[in-house]
Parts: C-alpha cells; structure tokens; sequence
C-alpha cells in the first residue's frame, strides 16, 4: 500500500481542523508527522542543515519502501541498506550510518507517547509505528576513523609536482592571453591554502578575506599568520566548531598575497568578503573543488585515489615528519583525540628508518663512545 493510497480510516479521515477530511490521510499525515520532528529538533538548537538533511533522508526511505511509517518494518531497513551499498555509486560506511541514524531518530520520535503518534495511529489506520532500526540490522561504530583505505597523503614530490603543474597552466594560460587564467590562479592557490593549513574543503571554501589575522609570535606572515576557520566540522548536529590554524610554511604569505591583491580584484563580486569568488559573484561550489583537483591529478597520472582532503593528510604527515609535536598538529587540524591524527598521518619509510636509527644508535652506542663519555 502506497503512501498516496486513499486510506478510509474508522473515523473518516485525519481531521487536523474543523470537521473536513484530508483528501490524501497517509500521505499529509506523514507530512505532519515530520513537521512535529522538525519542531522537535528545532527545539534541541540541532542546524537548520542537519535538519533539512535527516528529514530528506527519511523521505528518501519512505519513496523507497512506498509505504507510510506504520506500514514500516526491519526488513524494510535490510533491503534500503542493500540499495546504498550495492548501486553504482555505493556509499561510504559513515554515509549509510548517518542515513540509518535519521531513520533510527524519527522512529523513536513517533513511538514516543508522549507525542502520541502511536494513539492516532491506532485509531486511524488501525496499527502504529515502531522501531525498525535495531542492533542487527544498522551499521557498527567501530572506529572514529573510518575514511577508505587506499585514502593516502600526498608524497613531497607528488605535492611539489601538483603544485608546479597548477603553475604551469596558470603560466601558459596567463602569457597566451586565454581567457579563464584567473580561475585556474584562484584554484591554484586554494589547494596550496588547503595544505598550507590543513583545511577540509568546506573550511577552505567558506573562508572569507577577514578569517586571516596577524600572529604575533609569527612576524614573518604578516596578515597571514592566523587562519581562523569559522567552518570546521560539526558534532552530532551541533554549530560548526571554530579554530585557529598558525602558519608553518615560509611560502604561505607571498602566495596569498599575490592572489589577494593581483588576481582576486579582477573577479567581479557581490560580497567582497569572499576569498574564492567564481565568475558568477558567489562562492565556490565544493563539486568544482574536487571536479579540478581530479583534472589535474589525472592529467598528471597520479593516483586515482588521491582527492583533495589527502592535502590535509599530507599536511599532517609532513609536519609529523618534520618535527612538529604531535599535540600541536593535532589543535592545528582541530581533532578532538589524538589517535584521529594519528590515522592521517603516512609517514614515509625514510622517515620512519632513520627515527629508527637514531633510537638504536642511542640504546647501543657504548658510553665510552660517547663525546664526554666516561672512559
């Protein structure tokens, strides 16, 4: 039975006001149904975002089973997972999680008596939601961490290489005369800002001109040694978290320097806040972040796997393998625990055999051989 099946219920239809009845019960019932979960999570402070995507999830199952929530069932759960995972372009395991969890939320909501779905469903179609989202039939949380394995940083030299061939085009593109040749320089420059702070790419995509401040105890980048991200990642629907990203690499401040005062005047804005303006005067769109890094990428034969977050792996790695303490890289990319950074981090085996070779030359070195060393 579909949910635009013309449900008879005993008492002649869902009567929300007056004495008329809906033309369509099932389908406007569960209309309302949702609009009581959005005024519930309203009333949590939950975004108006992850409201709009755990509602959308929800539809999506209901289009799927074209069924009302009353008519759902655990095997209903079983074949739409099936569906996400198996279709051409399988979702990842967090992205299926989040859709259960949406389906797993609304369920609790609507068999909550104290809201009393449960009692009008009964009278009106004569059964009631439940759960159908259990322990055997939903995705594990296993790990905090759970990006794909093949997902790498970046080598110093696939980096440099990206980052040259980046200049080259701007280069040709510029001296040719081609129109375009400050959309491929705004580009450029957003990657190495991606790495040069380790960004995600909502962070660096919503940055505006005003998110870079001086850093005192950093002279040496000017305007640009703080980069405050405004976009960072939320908590279970929560407001996105905020935090301040210290410039390491001496490169940073020429490189947003030149785009800021040399290529991004020539962009035509409405809001001259925004750092990554496109053509059409808004800001740029994360599809077309990860549409040209994988031009670029395949244009160079690099590996297929490699997106624009392995920047921040690479970041990560690098400064690992640089020296930099663990506990400062970590609050630079705003990681809650200290084992997520270490799953970003892919130092190379050069690295890893000579902070080998230090610590055996240490264990057994003779202390007689040491310079100072009693004898």
């Amino acid at each position: 039975m579909g949910l635009n099946d013309n449900h008879q219920p005993p008492s002649g239809g869902v009567m929300p006001s007056g004495n008329v009845s809906l033309l369509r019960p099932a389908e406007q019932f569960f209309d309302e149904m949702l609009a009581g979960w959005t005024a519930q999570q309203t009333s949590r402070m939950l975004t108006a975002q992850t409201i709009k995507t755990r509602t959308s999830q929800v539809r999506r199952f209901a289009d799927f089973c074209n069924s009302p929530p009353w008519e759902w069932s655990p095997a209903d759960v079983e074949e739409w997972t099936t569906s996400l995972v198996s279709g051409p372009r399988p979702l990842a395991v967090s992205t299926v999680r989040a859709h259960q969890n949406a389906l797993a939320l609304f369920c609790d909501y609507l068999i909550d008596h104290r809201y009393g779905w449960v009692d009008r469903c009964v009278e009106l179609f004569g059964t009631h939601p439940t759960q159908v989202c259990h322990e055997w039939n939903t995705v594990i949380h296993t790990s905090d961490h759970e990006a794909r394995p093949a997902v790498r940083p970046l080598s110093r030299l696939e980096l440099q290489t990206f980052f040259d061939y980046a200049d080259d085009l701007v280069d040709r593109a510029r001296s040719s005369g081609r129109k375009g040749w400050q959309t491929l320089f705004r580009d450029a420059t957003l990657f190495k800002t991606i790495y040069a702070f380790g960004l995600r790419r909502r962070e660096a995509a919503m940055l505006d001109l005003h998110d870079f401040t001086r850093n005192p105890q950093g002279w040496e980048f000017g305007r640009f040694g703080i980069c405050n991200v405004r976009w960072g990642k939320a908590m279970r629907g929560s407001q996105p978290r905020r935090r301040a990203v210290l410039a390491v690499f001496g490169w940073t401040r020429p490189v947003l320097e030149e785009y800021i005062t040399e290529v991004r005047p020539r962009f035509d804005v409405a809001d001259e806040s925004i750092l990554w303006p496109t053509e059409r005067q808004s800001r740029i769109r994360l599809d077309h972040i990860d549409d040209r890094f994988a031009d670029w990428r395949d244009d160079l034969g690099l590996d297929p796997v490699l997106h624009p977050h392995c920047l921040r792996h690479s970041y990560v790695t690098h400064l690992i393998e640089d020296g930099y303490d663990p506990l400062f890289v970590q609050q630079q990319v705003g990681h809650r625990w200290g084992s997520t950074t270490a799953l970003y981090t892919g130092v190379s085996g050069d690295y890893r055999n000579r902070t080998l070779r230090r610590a055996l030359d240490a264990a057994f070195t003779p202390p007689e051989a040491i310079e100072g060393g009693s004898r």
